[in-house]
């Protein structure tokens, strides 16, 4: 332990740099300084907490909130549906399923905005555009959690599975009471890796809403940006408050998610 006692004072100050951003983004929320005050002040300077409720109160902030929740949750409930139906899919054997597993890591590679304009287009068709569900229409399904859950169903022994189909059970009923109570990491990872990513979307809220009602957390940031340029202690406060519930989320399922991203990573 002594020998490493270099490595983990390094570690400390790696993890103080940078952390020393998000500090700063903080002191910043909860001070009514001058950001451009030199010498810059390390500690906060009169701590108040009115730039919060100037976000709450000078935009609709709450109808910002209320829309992520909502889109959110549906991105959430579609990868956790959609993702393990295709996952235990993937597990079973069938003709092409090589080839599907090849086709499915190539998308990967390609980018979301080369495929926004077809999404676009089967969105409008689909009369969603200006809606929850088709705010959480492309991120119902991800082929990474796919691939998640089906790294995790991989390391179910396959006894148990033989044993649920010579007890009768179907497929479906395979994977509701065999798969998903012994896939909880992957559960885990599956919700936190869909809410941040439906929580933080810009690109696709921003096309496709029509009215300020339906615009979510990221586009009120964008709009409070353009004509509050001058607060920067509220902006700051904004930032904040978009940030706290992915990094609470983020927290409360950190251990899961680490266990669900390296299922299947090693064997034995």
């Amino acid at each position: 332990m002594r020998k490493l006692w270099w490595r983990h004072a390094a570690l400390i100050v790696i993890s103080i740099i940078m952390l020393a951003p998000f500090y700063w983004l903080l002191k910043t929320a909860i001070t009514s300084e001058n950001i451009y005050e030199y010498p810059p002040h390390l500690l906060p300077v009169r701590p108040q907490l009115f730039n919060f409720v100037d976000v709450w109160y000078l935009i609709p902030f709450p109808r910002y909130l209320f829309n992520s929740i909502v889109v959110s949750l549906i991105a959430v409930a579609g990868n956790l549906v959609l993702n393990a139906m295709a996952g235990f899919a993937l597990t079973l054997p069938f003709v092409g399923r090589r080839s599907v597993i090849v086709l499915l890591l190539s998308c990967t590679l390609i980018p979301f905005q080369a495929t926004i304009i077809p999404a676009y287009l089967i969105t409008a068709h689909l009369g969603l555009l200006d809606s929850y569900l088709g705010l959480a229409l492309p991120l119902l399904s991800t082929i990474v959690c796919i691939f998640i859950f089906k790294a995790s169903f991989d390391a179910v022994p396959r006894s148990l599975i033989d044993a649920a189909r010579i007890d009768g059970l179907g497929e479906m009923r395979i994977l509701l009471r065999v798969m998903l109570p012994l896939s909880t990491p992957a559960i885990a990872t599956n919700i936190v890796l869909s809410f941040i990513w439906s929580w933080n979307n810009f690109l696709w809220p921003l096309i496709i809403t029509r009215s300020q009602d339906m615009q979510t957390l990221p586009l009120g940031l964008a709009r409070f940006l353009s004509y509050m340029e001058d607060t920067t202690g509220a902006l700051y406060a904004f930032v904040v408050m978009v940030l706290a519930p992915g990094l609470l989320v983020f927290l409360m399922a950190q251990s899961a998610f680490m266990r669900g991203l390296t299922t299947g990573a090693t064997k034995g």
